[in-house]
């Protein structure tokens, strides 16, 4: 198993028949082997999580399927307004919150985010893929107390759903605009969880922040399991 860091929280994860391809809207996508089969995630629509970009691989890559949050609506109208086959429409399977869905030998699961749309669990190749989307422990200074409660108490019963799972590679955020609580999401999730490996996310190019956290005493239980990102097109092989 490979995992490619991109951009932001776009993670690609190959396997030697399947390529995963989580939240891509920007960054430098490397080539793919044009006989695997390529799956491109959106667990939501907003900007930093989905761009119709990804269509124009469907002209390149024959066995490339779509699978999108409900939340991203897409016509065939609405896709030839916008320059692309609407064939493409037969490619985009759409997932619902706290979802699953048998596809190919993919097995697909969701949970609701506490943003907007779905966090991912994707079992494929006997193994487990966990990609957060905007599903974190948002704590936002400045607003109601009863709000970011609400926003944690949503985030506490979403990962509950995970405590039983092996889950061998997981991508969570780690926001330094949430200032003094920029951790909390992710620690949670690691204390929580049986995750083996944890790829942190959301940075924006805020990539000392994961130093900065693992250096920390907070993660002294767990911080052999987090992952240092250090650059776009990072890769990491990772072992059977």
């Amino acid at each position: 198993m490979k995992v490619t860091y991109i951009y932001h929280s776009c993670y690609i994860v190959e396997f030697e028949k399947e390529i995963l391809i989580f939240d891509y809207f920007m960054g430098k996508l490397p080539e793919f082997d044009r006989n695997k089969k390529i799956y491109f995630f959106a667990s939501h629509k907003h900007h930093d999580h989905f761009d119709m970009c990804i269509f124009k691989y469907a002209d390149k890559y024959p066995n490339v399927k779509y699978i999108l949050s409900n939340d991203i609506r897409i016509s065939e109208k609405y896709l030839e307004r916008n320059g692309y086959s609407k064939e493409i429409k037969s490619k985009i399977i759409t997932v619902g919150k706290r979802d699953e869905k048998q596809i190919d030998e993919m097995k697909v699961e969701t949970l609701k985010s506490n943003d907007a749309g779905v966090a991912f669990v994707v079992t494929v190749a006997g193994k487990c893929i966990y990609h957060a989307g905007d599903l974190n422990w948002w704590h936002w200074e400045g607003e109601p107390e009863d709000y970011n409660s609400g926003l944690k108490f949503k985030y506490i019963v979403e990962i509950e759903k995970l405590k039983d799972r092996k889950i061998d590679v997981a991508f969570v955020p780690l926001d330094s605009r949430l200032n003094t609580s920029f951790y909390k999401g992710l620690d949670h999730f690691a204390r929580n969880t049986k995750a083996e490996l944890i790829f942190p996310m959301h940075m924006w190019r805020k990539y000392e922040i994961i130093e900065k956290f693992k250096r920390s005493e907070i993660t002294k239980e767990y911080r052999q399991r987090i992952i240092n990102v250090e650059k776009e097109n990072e890769s990491w092989v990772i072992e059977e």
